[in-house]
């Protein structure tokens, strides 16, 4: 009987680290990772119709609509060869009709595991307020991690900074945003039961490690 590799959703605060697992996992597993922030940009880049207006909502500062998002996932899970064989999705579902929505584009494929990386607030606070960028080449610091001479980029000269929207007073209200939408997700799965924790809060080794442990424990490749 033919394997195929996971289909996984992974959910979490912003800066619980769940850009980094998902595209560990992706590459463990040898599945498509699905990040809705880059599906975003990249279909922007390329003059695509529900990136555009994705696009328009960000640049608002407004929560896009789910019906842009899903349309996107929907695309991407149909022409996306390596998602065939399996998925992490990372970024999406957001809310409960979200959740419902990619019940039904998987259409009889069920989901194997939604996986809350579980990190304290105050964990994620400090990890998104000490960071620090530098726009032109995309290179990030953290002030516990700084550039060698003066805030000045390593990589070429440039001024470190830090960007707006991740002052402590912007990142709070983007955590509150995530806990009133995400809670209904969360209890969504639990009742499929689909739905596994791993503490995000430890070293980025010893997080995958934790992922990998929990895939395994609950993922059947036989199964279609």
């Amino acid at each position: 009987m033919s394997t195929r590799g996971p289909r996984l959703v992974l959910l979490g605060k912003q800066g619980a680290g769940k850009g980094t697992q998902a595209t560990r996992l992706a590459d463990h597993y040898k599945v498509a990772h699905l990040s809705t922030g880059d599906l975003f940009r990249d279909a922007a880049n390329f003059g695509h119709e529900l990136g555009l207006e994705a696009k328009s909502f960000m640049d608002r500062g407004e929560l896009v609509p789910d019906e842009t998002v899903v349309g996107l996932v929907a695309e991407h899970l149909g022409i996306d060869d390596r998602a065939a064989r399996g998925f992490v999705l990372d970024g999406f579902p957001r809310t409960r009709r979200q959740a419902e929505e990619l019940r039904r584009i998987l259409d009889g494929r069920p989901l194997d595991l939604a996986i809350d990386l579980d990190v304290p607030t105050e964990i994620v606070l400090r990890r998104i307020a000490g960071r620090r960028v530098f726009a032109q080449c995309g290179a990030l610091y953290h002030v516990e991690n700084p550039p060698k001479e003066n805030w000045t980029c390593d990589a070429c000269g440039g001024r470190v900074v830090q960007r707006d929207d991740d002052t402590e007073e912007a990142v709070m209200r983007r955590l509150e945003l995530y806990e009133v939408e995400t809670l209904p997700v969360i209890q969504f799965y639990r009742r499929a039961a689909t739905l596994a924790h791993v503490d995000g809060s430890e070293e980025t080794d010893d997080v995958f490690k934790q992922l990998v442990e929990t895939v395994e424990a609950q993922f059947d490749p036989t199964k279609p």
